[in-house]
């Protein structure tokens, strides 16, 4: 599956290595009926393995289940109320180049969050970032909502970005989240969950 990193245990690895030592130690000198117990522990160890759960690269201690990654599926909402689905869906998004607007969503939902005297600085940061003509990850949103939201930044509340964010969540969840839905990434995840709890 390209562009994603799924991480073992350290456990399963040295459990794996080991497996490997003894199947390639072992493997000729075993009867020809336990042959397949052995070429089964050596091919663990030259193909990938996936445990059950699958730990998300940017989360270690997240482990995904197939339950979670089926509720992807119902929303965008859901899909982005979960750590590792964010992880997930801006790794798609960078492979269609438009990873700015789940960063811009991620960044508003933070400045939502900040204690009233930090405000400006923040709405600065996102400002420049994101909204200005210029920026380096210039959001998608019309003249006028650039213009009003350039205005709110100046004067900054916990809502000067609302209108800007609501903007880029509604062409996420028309343009690229059914587009991610449909994407081998997301297919190629929930098959091998599934596979591996049915095991």
């Amino acid at each position: 599956m390209p562009g994603f990193f799924f991480p073992h245990s350290n456990m399963t690895e040295l459990n794996r290595k080991e497996d490997c030592k003894l199947a390639e130690g072992k493997i000729h000198k075993k009867k020809q009926k336990a042959f397949g117990a052995d070429l089964k522990n050596y091919l663990k160890c030259m193909v990938p393995h996936i445990e059950p759960g699958i730990k998300t690269s940017n989360s270690r201690n997240i482990m995904l289940s197939a339950e979670e990654v089926i509720q992807w599926s119902q929303s965008l909402e859901k899909l982005l109320a979960s750590q590792s689905g964010q992880g997930v869906f801006r790794e798609f998004l960078k492979s269609e180049f438009s990873e700015e607007n789940i960063e811009f969503w991620l960044a508003c939902e933070d400045y939502k969050k900040t204690k009233s005297d930090h405000l400006h600085g923040k709405a600065e940061r996102i400002y420049e970032e994101f909204v200005q003509t210029d920026a380096i990850k210039q959001i998608n949103i019309d003249y006028q909502m650039r213009e009003e939201t350039a205005k709110r930044a100046q004067d900054p509340t916990h809502t000067s970005f609302d209108e800007a964010q609501k903007t880029v969540y509604i062409l996420m969840e028309r343009d690229s989240y059914p587009r991610f839905l449909k994407s081998k990434a997301y297919l190629n995840l929930l098959n091998q969950l599934q596979t591996n709890t049915s095991k």
